[in-house]
């Protein structure tokens, strides 16, 4: 009779600090799995506790109630399949990311993670220890099993001394957040382990939202030579039984059921909605409001959120000035009718001339300027902000990362708010992003198929209209241009010079390097936003508030 394992994985959304939670998830599980009967059930990476968790897991009080439940979870999964999953651990006054099997009530095996990621969104080698490389564990009398902790994965050395000391199957745990392209960037490493150390590899990811990170799943097993045998879809919870089977030249997976992968747009608006639905979620929030302007970024904040929550749940706020163009009002409305939204008007003209009367005295006969433009943008988040406070609605803020970029945002302003869905998209791509949507609709969306976005918000020219006839390219170069520039500038870290030998203008880099880095406080005080892209800002980027440094080069 040809032996057989069977392995339950569980990609699933965990919450930090969430920690009864996280294990009724877990039990919940190693139901699926006992009644499947398998031999073990895994989870990912630090999925007691949630990840990140940044600083709070150096709290002695939380890893103690961490390990509490970890305890009662072998206790509970004691008479079935193991159950494998990660957490933090002291040992002594050692603080490790380990991975446990849970076997017979206790802990039969722990790995301790060897390699410590310290870069992008991740300060591991600031919170954890690193450990000596841990050997293979067995199951049931099954194959023996090594489990590279996510970070462990993408090097050579610890699958390959994990292999060397008999590992027949690696089962890597993760905790990987979302980049765009990065799928293809995982397998192919992986591919790399498999065909170094010729044993088939399950890669098991997290799913879920957590502040600007979002975890995107997507597991999958290889056999050996790199083979795809299953395939998890991304950005979903699932659980999937997986059998190995042992041949005469090794283990090898069952071949199942491969999800097809999505383009980088469904993705990136994947992950907007479900960074918001899990933002609100985790929070507590049930309800969103936002300033509807008749602009595309607040038309695809809203039917972002649509998507993330319900329309029902969705309140849009037009908030127009003298300078609000009837074409803005009509739009601003079709938006919201298209969503099905809430939708409500508070003219601001009111406010406003109270605030200019009472600077009066102060300003006297000085020109208007860019002062009063801002005065009615803070108006508007204050009156936005008042409603989030009366109604307990999450006011979204609504700029796109081209704009987050260059400060070409009021702080206290159309900044004000708690969440912003599109903070890592620039602004070419918000109008992809738009047009997708449109001619999309997915199970995940909670709002109505169809054209959600009217296509008179797409054509038109952005513009905050603060003054009479305001475009956005009055103050910027235009938007294909500008991102061009910031891609290189911000996400590539590239030189003034290598701007100018790419094609670009000298005087007009030099202008949007100079918005970069003085639009730095603004950053430092903005809502959290989910990460699209390795360069995202906040964790990815971190710059000083003060600095006079400037890049001379490309003269």
């Amino acid at each position: 009779m040809t032996k057989m394992f069977r392995l339950t994985i569980a990609q699933l959304n965990s919450a930090v600090g969430d920690l009864s939670g996280n294990a009724d998830l877990a039990r919940e599980a190693w139901v699926a799995g006992r009644d499947a009967g398998a031999d073990m059930v895994a989870l990912p990476e630090m999925f007691i506790t949630g990840y990140q968790t940044q600083d709070l897991v150096q709290k002695p009080a939380f890893v103690a109630d961490a390990m509490a439940h970890i305890m009662a979870l072998a206790a509970d999964c004691a008479d079935g399949p193991a159950l494998a999953i990660g957490g933090p651990q002291f040992d002594g006054d050692r603080l490790y990311n380990c991975y446990f099997i849970l076997r017979d009530g206790k802990i039969s095996a722990r790995m301790k993670k060897h390699f410590l990621p310290n870069f992008n969104v991740f300060d591991e080698v600031r919170l954890f220890k690193s450990d000596d490389i841990s050997g293979p564990y067995t199951v049931n009398d099954g194959p023996r099993l090594g489990s590279p902790i996510c970070e462990d994965a993408w090097y050579p050395d610890v699958a390959e001394a994990m292999v060397e000391t008999g590992a027949e199957i690696l089962i890597v745990p993760n905790g990987s957040p979302y980049f765009r392209n990065k799928f293809p960037v995982r397998l192919n490493n992986m591919v790399a382990r498999v065909v170094e150390n010729d044993v088939p590899l399950v890669y098991l990811n997290m799913v879920g939202g957590q502040d600007d990170q979002v975890f995107d799943g997507g597991s999958f097993v290889l056999n050996r030579g790199g083979q795809l045998a299953v395939q998890m879809p991304v950005l979903q919870t699932a659980i999937t039984h997986v059998d190995f089977k042992q041949t005469d030249t090794g283990w090898e997976a069952v071949p199942a059921e491969l999800a097809s992968i999505p383009g980088d747009l469904e993705q990136d608006y994947h992950v907007m909605v479900l960074g918001l639905r899990d933002y609100m979620r985790k929070t507590g929030f049930k309800k969103v409001l936002l300033g509807l302007s008749g602009g595309i970024d607040s038309a695809i904040v809203a039917a972002i959120a649509a998507d993330a929550l319900g329309p029902e749940n969705v309140r849009c706020v037009m908030l127009p000035s003298e300078y609000t163009s009837q074409a803005s009002l009509d739009d601003a409305a079709a938006a919201a009718d298209a969503l099905d939204v809430k939708y409500d008007i508070v003219n601001i003209a009111g406010p406003r001339a109270a605030v200019t009367e009472a600077l009066a005295p102060l300003f006297g006969d000085m020109p208007a300027d860019l002062t009063e433009e801002n005065i009615q943008s803070r108006i508007r988040g204050l009156l936005l902000m008042a409603q989030s406070n009366k109604f307990g609605e999450m006011l979204l803020t609504t700029g796109n990362k081209s704009e987050v970029a260059v400060g070409y945002a009021t702080i206290y302003g159309d900044m004000a708010g708690g969440y912003n869905p599109i903070k890592d998209m620039y602004k070419t791509r918000v109008f992809d992003a738009c047009r997708w949507r449109n001619a999309n609709h997915c199970e995940w969306m909670q709002g109505p198929a169809g054209e959600v976005i009217p296509t008179a918000i797409i054509d038109k020219p952005p513009s905050a209209e603060l003054r009479p006839d305001q475009k956005d390219e009055d103050s910027l170069p235009p938007y294909d241009i500008l991102d061009g520039i910031l891609t290189m500038l911000v996400d590539d870290e590239a030189s003034v010079a290598d701007c100018v030998a790419a094609g670009y203008d000298r005087e007009i880099v030099k202008r949007v390097e100079h918005l970069i880095y003085i639009s730095e406080y603004k950053r430092f005080q903005s809502a959290p936003g989910p990460r699209l892209s390795n360069r995202a800002f906040w964790l990815d980027r971190r710059y000083p508030i003060v600095n006079r440094w400037r890049d001379n080069s490309g003269t």
